[in-house]
């Protein structure tokens, strides 16, 4: 069955959501990324350091980015999008962050339409963990 995407428009709000980010999410994504540094996983090494406590791998608040993109446009993100993403602020462990985004521009091009998004992670505050733009391309040009 063919995935029926709605064509994007600037200004759109994407399908924001927020998320718990939990000792077992970062030591599984520690599991299975390789990364066991232990800012991440050793509570007695985290206090001392100057976030003091475990902070989440900055890689995973970056899939929390793509799974609101893949939320939005499916197959598209993952076959033609690219992301530019600065980190701004450690997520610390037990923490609530929220993920939103919203469509910046779009550009109808024989291909299909262009679609630029700017993405955030933020803390409980409002704070910026991660900024990004995201750039894809999703069905086809209007004729």
């Amino acid at each position: 069955m063919a995935e029926h995407l709605v064509l994007p428009h600037a200004g759109e709000a994407l399908p924001s959501f927020d998320v718990e980010v939990t000792a077992e999410r970062v030591c599984a994504y520690a599991d299975a990324s390789g990364d066991h540094n232990p800012i991440h996983l050793d509570t007695a090494f985290a206090a001392t350091t100057s976030f003091g406590g475990t902070i989440a791998h900055g890689m995973l608040l970056l899939a929390y980015v793509s799974r609101l993109l893949t939320e939005r446009f499916g197959s598209a993100w993952v076959e033609s999008g690219t992301l530019d993403a600065r980190f701004r602020s450690p997520a610390l462990v037990g923490s609530r962050i929220s993920v939103s985004g919203e469509v910046k521009a779009i550009e109808p091009t024989g291909g299909g339409t262009k679609v630029e998004c700017t993405l955030r992670c933020s803390d409980a505050l409002g704070n910026a963990l991660v900024t990004a733009t995201a750039r894809l391309t999703v069905g086809v040009a209007p004729k």
